[in-house]
């Protein structure tokens, strides 16, 4: 089993930064591929960021590509989320996932383990 601990979220003006983090622990955190996702009220959950088991590789979709970052510690065994640039429409609860695989995939499928979420809030 696995369990995922977000931090980070909270409230921030249009424009600026937030960073969010993922401890992960009961597994080992160093073989698989982690993520994250959102999901806003009323919105379908969206795919946020992704990055291989030994963050050679991430993969964001365009919404977000330029303006955030994932990264990871596997001596922390904590994958990042470093948001630069946040927009209102960035406002949703952010969910940390980890993978089956190896691979930074977009598709929730892929992950067998999901954690709690944290709230990003973002004013205009």
């Amino acid at each position: 089993q696995v369990q995922l601990a977000e931090s980070g979220g909270g409230l921030v003006q249009a424009g600026g930064s937030l960073r969010l983090s993922c401890a992960a622990s009961g597994r080992s955190f160093t073989t698989y591929a982690m993520g994250w996702f959102r999901q806003a009220p009323g919105k379908e959950r969206e795919f946020v960021a992704a990055i291989s088991w030994n963050g050679r590789s991430t993969n964001l979709p365009d919404s977000v590509k330029g303006r955030f970052t994932i990264s990871r510690d596997n001596a922390k065994n904590t994958v990042y989320l470093q948001m630069n640039s946040l927009k209102p429409e960035d406002t949703a609860v952010y969910y940390c996932v980890c993978s089956r695989g190896l691979s930074a995939r977009s598709d929730a499928a892929e992950y067998a383990y999901w954690g709690q979420g944290t709230q990003v809030t973002v004013s205009s």
